[in-house]
């Protein structure tokens, strides 16, 4: 038998996590002897759609076995995927709950699954960080990920969940990037409200957005005003080993929502499938961990 040969599509190489999954599919693939091809959307589903079709669209001896994506947009193209399933290539979606799963299985001749991280579950982790660290309530800034994502649809719905009643969310929106982060900070900063906001608190829905919102605040002229905000807790998700969990250690992030990336476990799963010609459980999911534990964090000074 050759070489099996699966695509990873991937949203962002400017993300610390999308930069994980990569590691962990290219790991997954040598550890297991796949050809693994990664290809980065640069956050725009459009292109995301052209590189995987490309893909499905190449000569038979050159199309992937099977690709495995996570979507950039609020749909995980569901046209793509019954175009790779018609052509018996295995379909996993990464981090997306897709409804078309389920109707694709019922004819697909090659395994088609979703692997994702229970994204409320990471909220709810996110709403009991935010109430050990704000016993007596207070108001948070919170960077959330673009609006038609589900991922962070559902982390604010489970962050909500949780959180008591007491602490006040201020919500702005970013694209899962430190860049875009900063940016929305920068211009939240020139409201005549944000100036006065009294916030305890700063908490995103990935590490590299938290660190971004750091970076608009280290921008300020009025030194007492830069220290007032950056002595604030700030939190992110994801939580990777040389990002979030070491910005924790050195005090950067106050704590972190550790979310196992899945690249590398959507290949062996569908390596195995291949091998047994078994289908792989329609959902599989990864389990998160609060970083450090909830037990270990301590309130933080109100301003």
């Amino acid at each position: 038998m050759s070489k099996p040969r699966f695509l990873v599509s991937l949203t962002t190489s400017d993300n610390d996590y999308q930069i994980e999954q990569a590691q962990s599919a290219d790991a997954a693939g040598r550890k297991l002897g796949v050809e693994v091809q990664i290809v980065f959307a640069d956050n725009d589903a459009i292109n995301q759609s052209t590189q995987v079709l490309k893909a499905i669209q190449s000569a038979p001896g050159a199309r992937p076995n099977a690709i495995i994506f996570e979507p950039v947009g609020g749909t995980a193209l569901p046209q793509v995927a019954q175009a790779a399933v018609s052509a018996g290539i295995a379909w996993a979606v990464l981090n997306r709950d897709a409804a078309y799963i389920s109707d694709l299985r019922k004819t697909a001749t090659a395994p088609v699954f979703g692997l994702t991280s229970d994204h409320v579950e990471i909220g709810r982790i996110q709403g009991r960080q935010f109430k050990a660290l704000l016993p007596h309530g207070g108001s948070i800034l919170y960077i959330q990920g673009p609006s038609e994502n589900s991922a962070a649809k559902e982390r604010t719905l489970g962050m909500r969940e949780t959180k008591p009643a007491n602490i006040q969310v201020t919500m702005l929106k970013a694209q899962w990037t430190e860049e875009s982060s900063t940016r929305s900070v920068r211009s939240w900063l020139k409201l005549v409200t944000s100036q006065r906001a009294p916030i305890d608190l700063i908490g995103a829905q990935d590490d590299s957005m938290a660190i971004g919102a750091r970076k608009a605040f280290e921008e300020l002229t009025n030194e007492s005003e830069k220290e007032r905000w950056l002595k604030l807790p700030y939190t992110g998700c994801d939580g990777l080993p040389k990002t979030g969990q070491a910005w924790v250690r050195s005090g950067v992030l106050t704590a972190t929502v550790f979310v196992p990336p899945n690249a590398g476990q959507a290949i062996e799963l569908l390596f195995q499938a291949i091998q047994s010609n078994r289908q792989v459980p329609e959902r599989v999911l990864t389990v998160p961990v609060s970083i450090p534990g909830l037990s270990e964090l301590r309130p933080a000074p109100q301003m």
